[in-house]
């Protein structure tokens, strides 16, 4: 297939590439803004350049004229929407942003779906849209209602956008709700990563609240799979579907420091602080859809993806 990626340069759009140019020509936009350091994202698709069935283009989601330039010079089989503002506490600080790209952004490339007759799609959502659920672990069929932040809100946003087209324009569709991803190329502005060069500088790190916080953290390479499994059952099947991707297990705050303490060989500095507003009191994925209708099983041990993302940290 011809596949275009939003958001290529990311954490999880890089990775994908990877794996999605083993079979398949793709087609990779990205915009590079400096939410994080730009040359991190240059350097998470340098391996990409030496593929021929790789190109990368800058572009912007929000431009309709830069996507009329893509869509009217290739013709895609599918596109997998990776691209967005990421981040709950952002989101707080400029929600006009994040509604801009998460949401227009969104609706900009279902729009040129239409008009290209594009009928399969894959949106990425977050465990954020499930808020403080009181009932765990988090399913698919639990109400998402009441977001906590922009971003959430923007996320539960896109699916109904999605399901809208879906209805509409026949694109089958599955959104995808990623829970916690962690790993090698991890954004430097999440916890793990963050937390990690902090203590290797021998800098405090902030700790909101009193560790007890608890998230799904799901190793990248999982993830991959998951998104691998979802592009095979769209391509073989009409639909519009709901799929938590998780590791279906939760590592409280003062465990993951602690796991990353001791692959690291060194005690963290600790600046605790109150809980943030946005902040989920815990995330947790019931699996069991994606299981059943992917064959979706992550393997992942959180000390091994630790281990793993140490390793690459020391590396780079």
């Amino acid at each position: 297939m011809k596949i275009l990626v939003t958001g290529v340069a990311g954490f999880i759009g890089s990775h994908l590439c990877e794996a999605l140019i083993k079979e398949h020509e793709v087609i990779g936009i990205d915009n590079f803004c400096d939410f994080y350091d730009i040359k991190i994202k240059r350097n998470n698709i340098k391996g990409l350049a030496k593929f021929d069935n790789f190109q990368i283009i800058k572009a912007d989601i929000r431009s309709k004229g830069d996507l009329d330039e893509i869509f009217n010079h290739h013709k895609f089989d599918m596109v997998i929407h990776l691209a967005a503002m990421a981040g709950v506490r952002p989101s707080i600080a400029d929600p006009v942003l994040y509604t801009e790209v998460n949401i227009n952004g969104t609706v900009n490339l279902l729009q040129q779906c239409k008009r290209h007759g594009i009928k399969k799609f894959i949106f990425a959502s977050s465990s954020s849209v499930y808020g403080n659920n009181k009932k765990v672990p988090f399913a698919e069929i639990d109400p998402v209602d009441l977001p906590i932040s922009p971003y959430a809100a923007t996320k539960k946003a896109g699916e109904l956008i999605c399901h809208t087209y879906h209805h509409l324009e026949k694109i089958s569709m599955i959104c995808l709700r990623f829970f916690t991803v962690y790993g090698p190329r991890q954004r430097p502005d999440l916890a793990i990563h963050k937390f990690a060069r902090k203590i290797i500088a021998d800098e405090e790190i902030p700790v909101f609240g009193d560790g007890s916080t608890k998230r799904d953290y799901t190793y990248i390479d999982d993830i991959i799979d998951g998104i691998l499994r979802s592009i095979e059952f769209v391509n073989n099947n009409y639909c519009y579907e709901i799929i938590n991707l998780g590791e279906s297990q939760t590592i409280s705050l003062s465990k993951m420091i602690q796991t990353i303490e001791n692959a690291l060989g060194k005690t963290a500095r600790k600046d605790s602080r109150p809980l943030q507003p946005g902040d989920v009191d815990q995330t947790f994925a019931d699996i069991s859809k994606a299981k059943k209708m992917l064959g979706y099983d992550p393997n992942t041990n959180f000390k091994v993806g630790i281990d793993k993302f140490i390793a690459w940290l020391s590396d780079n």
